[in-house]
Parts: structure tokens; sequence; C-alpha cells
């Protein structure tokens, strides 16, 4: 749906963005990741036909973003991170004018515009001035604003900035049932939202991509297998050597003194828990505690642009 092929952007100087490609398939929710300045917001602007590429092109539902810029507008429900709404107006008032502006045919507008307003839960505040809602209902009245015309694809910038937890999880629970339905660029900085609602990610750093797959395949390419964490009242160094000569482990950090922990990475497949305990009892030592220590998108994300930065 989305089809992006070598975008660049450069502002005098400075290249905003750096020769991306990348495709989000139909029904997709797609995370697009990164740090401040990383390029998210400039390459969904040019997405969005909101400014040109410098070199490079794209296209959305099958129309290019030079040469069909109008009808990639038509189908595109974008939500950027500063939502523009006019706030001495009622909620239905300003979606009502809204669809007129977007073309949406006055013989199925009202049915329209009650849908929209039921799905993204607005329904019940519909005769209340927008600049008296709170940031959470405003937020889903600029989703209401980017569905009106029964887009095709939904650009969606910061969706959650600002919100409370509560809201957080309103909007997300609402994009996630979205999912399917229309096509979803989402992008973020809270982390655990993409792990809940997003099958694939890609991470941009400096203009550049830097990681592209589902979260689950960017954690085994890293971490290569498994990770335990193993609590242990004993001679931490003398502990680490021994358990860093089983079979299947990879390599043993330790952290802290006295009651060692230590960060056990497993190769993949290797299975080395009753291996571990056996080595350590039968030492004498005393074990306390032994875990699988789940892996989240922020230890990616951290251990993914980190390193960029130090080889950059």
């Amino acid at each position: 749906m989305i089809d992006a092929r070598n975008l660049s952007k450069n502002y005098a100087v400075t290249r905003a963005v750096d020769n991306i490609s990348f495709r989000v398939n139909k029904g997709e929710i797609l995370g697009f990741l990164g740090p401040n300045g990383a390029g998210k917001t400039t390459t969904m602007r040019m997405l969005t036909c909101f400014m040109p590429p410098t070199s490079g092109t794209a296209t959305v539902g099958g129309y290019d973003i030079f040469r069909r810029s109008l009808d990639v507008r038509r189908i595109i429900g974008y939500l950027p991170e500063n939502v523009p709404l006019y706030p001495d107006m009622r909620v239905s008032e300003y979606l009502d004018y809204r669809a007129r502006l977007k073309g949406v045919p006055r013989k199925g507008r009202a049915r329209r515009l009650k849908d929209v307003m039921e799905k993204t839960q607005v329904a019940d505040v519909g005769h209340r001035i927008i600049g008296q809602l709170s940031k959470g209902y405003r937020q889903r009245v600029g989703l209401a604003e980017a569905l009106i015309h029964d887009p095709k694809v939904l650009i969606l910038d910061e969706p959650t900035i600002g919100l409370d937890p509560n809201q957080v999880r309103q909007v997300r629970a609402l994009i996630k049932q979205l999912g399917g339905e229309y096509t979803i660029l989402l992008s973020t900085h809270i982390l655990p939202e993409v792990e809940a609602i997003c099958g694939r990610v890609i991470i941009i750093d400096h203009g550049r991509i830097v990681a592209m797959d589902t979260p689950e395949n960017l954690i085994r390419e890293i971490r290569g297998g498994s990770r335990l964490v193993v609590e242990v009242r004993g001679p931490g160094e003398e502990i680490r050597k021994a358990v860093a000569g089983i079979a299947g482990v990879r390599k043993v950090e330790r952290r802290g003194n006295g009651v060692s922990t230590l960060a056990v990475d497993v190769r993949e497949e290797a299975d080395v828990r009753e291996e571990v305990a056996r080595v350590i009892t039968g030492r004498g030592w005393g074990l306390r505690e032994m875990r699988k220590e789940k892996v989240t998108l922020e230890d990616i994300f951290v251990h993914i642009t980190m390193h960029d930065q130090e080889n950059g």
C-alpha cells in the first residue's frame, strides 16, 4: 500500500532523510521509530505530499506522490503530532465541516459522521465545544477527522503524545481495532505501544533505516538466543566462570557484589536451566533465583541507536 524508494530530503547542507526504502503492506500496522531528529516526521510529510523529497519517490495506494499528489491525499488520513483543530467549533460541527471539505457525498455524510464518531468514541461529546475537551478527547477528534473520508491509509505521528496513561490505553486500543481495516504507519516514542499493536517496525536514525523487521526477529538477531538472570550467593567471579563453561552458554555478565546476579546469554534453541542449577548447587553455592529475562523493544531500540551513534 505504501512503497517508498530511495527517499531523501535535504535542508540546505543537512540531510534529514538519507536514501530510505520500505514498504507497508495492505492492512498492516507498521511502527516507525527513531530518536528526536531522526527523520520520522519529515518522511511522513513527504508521504502525505506536504513536502516534496529532494530525491527518490514513493507511491501510496498505487499513486505516485509527484504525479498524483491529489489522489494520494484523497486516500490518506493524516494525524500530525500537533492536531490542528478549531477550538471554537462543536465536535459534530467541525467533523461535518471537514467531511464537506474532503468531498464526502452529501447523501451518506450524516451516516458516515455517526459511524466515525462512534468508532472513535466521541459521540458522547458531539455537542461539546472542542476547546473545552480534555487532551485525550481532542486527540480522538483528530483521529475522527483523519477517518471521516474513509481513507485507505492512516499516517499517525505521535498519536498519544501528552496523554495520561488511561488515555494512552484508550487510543492504543482504538488504533489496534483499526488495524486490518486500514493500513497504518505509526510514529511514536512509546515503545510498549509499538510492541502491543505493531506487527513490524522500522527504526530510523540520522535519516537512515538501521533496522526493519518484526520485534521478535530483531530480538533473535541481536541477542542470538535467550537470557537467564541468575541470583547466587557465593564467590562472584568463580560462579561466573563455572556458568560460562556450560555448553550452550554464550556469555555471562556479572551484576552486583556479594550476592551475585548473573546475566547469562544462551544460544538459540538451548535450554541450560537444569545444568546451571546443577553446577551451582553441586558446588555448595546458594541458588536464590533463576528466571528468563524478557527482552523489550526498548532494549532493541537502545542497542541499535546507541551502537549506530558509537560507530557514526
